[in-house]
């Protein structure tokens, strides 16, 4: 298994429409702020796979690491992810909704770089002490 981090930074809020503020506030607290929170954000990608002969690489890590700007980081850094990020639209901004959405984008486009490498897990730090591990549809969240 081959590892690549990436980092940004991003605006949310959290909150359930159906719901009143009161009740937005009791749930969600201080992340349900009216004027949004930010957060520095560092995404983990883990790609597993067997070296290919003629390289050595499970997945070429110049290119991963590409993938992962182009595709993830570029659409979400600087970002308010309730209002700027059409992937992200009409769901709640919870780390957990929003690995989830990576997953779908990363899956794919990194059977492309090896088609013997396939995405194995992403980890997503919102803070130092709060993060979220996601294998896929195979697994629960962790």
């Amino acid at each position: 298994m081959v590892h690549r981090k990436e980092y940004f930074n991003a605006a949310h809020k959290l909150r359930n429409i159906r719901w009143s503020k009161e009740k937005n506030d009791e749930v969600f607290g201080p992340c349900a702020n009216e004027n949004w929170h930010g957060h520095n954000f560092e995404l983990i990608v883990t790609v597993k796979g067997e070296p290919d002969p003629e390289t050595g690489f499970v997945v070429d890590m110049k290119k991963l690491g590409d993938l992962i700007r182009s595709e993830v980081v570029d659409k979400v850094d600087h970002k308010n992810l309730n209002l700027d990020v059409p992937f992200m639209q009409g769901k709640l901004t919870s780390c957990e909704n929003l690995i989830k959405e990576f997953w779908n984008i990363l899956e794919p486009r990194i059977k492309n770089l090896n088609t013997k490498a396939s995405l194995h897990r992403l980890r997503l730090y919102e803070t130092s002490r709060n993060f979220v591990d996601y294998y896929g549809e195979r697994e629960t969240m962790s």
